[in-house]
């Protein structure tokens, strides 16, 4: 079974917003952007939002919701996930290469920069 890590989250529910502390070391400027995107899905749609990364280090995107949540908007959530992945690829792709980088201990391949 694969372990994924959690880089950050936000909860419609409990109106909280998680930081993987392990993560300390990025930009504040980063850290600002992903609680911004994180806070503002849940504001939008709802449920719990999550960033992380899978054991290669690409990002994915989890969002799930109460059984109880009538007012969860899965379709909005896909299309957000989507908007995101299309709006902020520059910084997504800066952060897989940092988990690379720093987790996996990946060499750096300047040729392909």
């Amino acid at each position: 079974m694969s372990e994924n890590t959690v880089l950050c989250g936000a909860n419609a529910y409990e109106q909280k917003y998680y930081f993987n502390k392990e993560f300390d070391k990025l930009p504040e400027s980063v850290k600002d952007e992903l609680h911004i995107i994180c806070v503002l899905f849940t504001e939008e749609v709802g449920g719990i939002f999550t960033i992380g990364f899978e054991e290669d280090g690409e990002l994915i995107f989890t969002t799930q919701a109460a059984d109880e949540d009538y007012l969860y908007d899965e379709i909005g959530a896909g299309l957000l996930v989507r908007k995101i992945k299309d709006t902020k690829q520059e910084l997504l792709q800066s952060l897989e290469l940092y988990y690379r980088v720093t987790v996996l201990h990946e060499a750096l391949d300047l040729e392909d920069a």
